[in-house]
């Protein structure tokens, strides 16, 4: 009875989609770390049998599918599995499949719909799932009944992966340069803003199935307020301040256009320096000194604040808490000085000079006072001049060493007995015996 009731609960599919993973021409170079370091495969797999090699990646992608199925997600229903053969739910009408996004006809509403829908995939497959794609972009996203559906999950892996932030870091830039590009020309936010969605938990997330609509509540409201946040700076970029352009329209608009350009810029520079950053696992990859920092509420890059951060349950708020109000006060520090640089180029190159002496006298003694107070390493930047000379001095103690050693050798030598004398001897020995 519950076997009937379950079948009546699902649609009926009748059409199905078949995917045979080829052994002949399958490489596993690059295919390797998705599976690699991943738990399900923790007691190993065969690498050199690319037959065996291709029914592990087979069965990889028929239990992301049933993970993403039963979590809600819309993605092709898996059927069957036998060797590396696949059997799924078509997509598609009467055998003609539904188009990729990237082939989707869409117009600005729809691809507004369709970002959105992007993003909310995302955060469930993290937070529900426990997975990351891996490979996320317009060629592995499908437009079925107008909604996007999740394809090719081979290489998903899990959330406890080494590389899985890489991964998903790779992903929300591949989303996010899509739309950006698209025929609309869609105001998105950023990478860090779309990591910090899919990977922060909300207050409304960890709870039992029956506070679903609580929890996609809570995600569309903070969704909401991010987008906020892309209109505000978007009308900040366009110049949208309120001011009158009479009697100067020229001068104004080419102000604008300068001042778009450095925010570009600056938020190009800002994406690179996230897309390379280092994003701890576990606090075994953090140093001590690094904590330290943290809880004294000094400077440290945002991601690798909210990652230590929530890997410290207990003290989370109050660590991110800390190092948010010195930065943005850093942030407000550098803004101000940026607006009065323009005015005050004399003053400040005068007030250059001068600090340019002083930290001759003085800028010794202040690091060994912070690294005295601080109990921490201090990283000091040395001249050319001085590694060129370190670099000497290793290179001349290596020649010491060496010839110390040929020394050795050479005497030892001197008192070594001949192997054919040695011989002799033993044969003499053996003899007498």
């Amino acid at each position: 009875n519950n076997n009937n009731n379950n079948n009546n609960a699902t649609p009926v599919i009748t059409e199905y989609a078949i995917k045979i993973y080829k052994t002949s021409i399958l490489v596993f170079k690059d295919r390797d770390k998705y599976v690699a370091g991943e738990h399900r495969w923790r007691r190993g797999y065969c690498k050199s049998n690319p037959r065996k090699m291709v029914k592990v990646w087979a069965e990889k992608e028929l239990r992301n599918y049933r993970r993403i199925h039963q979590a809600g997600l819309p993605c092709p229903t898996p059927i069957l599995l036998k060797s590396n053969i696949l059997v799924m739910e078509f997509l598609g009408n009467d055998g003609w499949p539904s188009p990729r996004l990237k082939d989707a006809p869409l117009t600005e509403k729809r691809l507004r719909q369709a970002y959105v829908q992007c993003i909310l995939i995302l955060r469930h497959l993290y937070q529900r799932c426990r997975l990351v794609h891996g490979d996320l972009s317009e060629y592995n996203l499908l437009w079925h009944k107008d909604q996007i559906y999740v394809i090719d999950v081979s290489q998903s892996v899990e959330t406890d992966h080494p590389a899985a932030l890489d991964f998903l870091r790779k992903d929300c830039a591949n989303i996010n340069d899509y739309f950006k590009k698209s025929a609309a020309r869609l105001n998105v936010m950023t990478v860090r803003q779309l990591f910090d969605f899919c990977t922060q938990p909300l207050p409304s997330d960890g709870n039992d199935n029956d506070h679903q609509d609580s929890q996609e509540e809570g995600e569309l409201k903070a969704l909401d307020d991010i987008m906020q946040q892309v209109v505000q700076r978007e009308v900040e970029n366009d110049g949208g301040d309120g001011r009158s352009n009479i009697g100067g329209s020229s001068s104004s608009s080419s102000d604008r256009k300068e001042r778009q350009l450095r925010r570009e810029q600056q938020e190009a520079v800002d994406e690179a320096v996230f897309m390379s950053s280092f994003l701890p696992r576990s606090l075994n990859q953090v140093a001590d000194h690094e904590i330290q920092r943290l809880e004294r509420g000094e400077h440290v890059e945002e991601t690798f604040r909210q990652a230590v951060a929530a890997m410290m349950p207990g003290r989370s708020q109050e660590v991110v808490g800390q190092a948010a109000a010195s930065q943005q006060k850093e942030r407000e520090g550098r803004l101000q000085s940026a607006v009065s640089t323009e005015d005050s180029d004399g003053d400040d190159d005068d007030e250059r000079d001068s600090d340019e002496d002083g930290s001759d006298n003085n800028g010794q003694i202040s690091s060994d006072d912070a690294e005295q107070e601080n109990g921490g390493f201090i990283k000091v930047k040395r001249t050319a001049e001085e590694l060129e000379a370190e670099r000497q001095a290793k290179k001349a103690e290596r020649k010491a060493n060496k010839k110390a050693v040929k020394e050795a050798n050479s005497e030892r030598r001197l008192t070594k007995i001949p192997k054919k004398d040695k011989k002799r001897a033993i044969k003499k020995s053996k003899g007498k015996r």
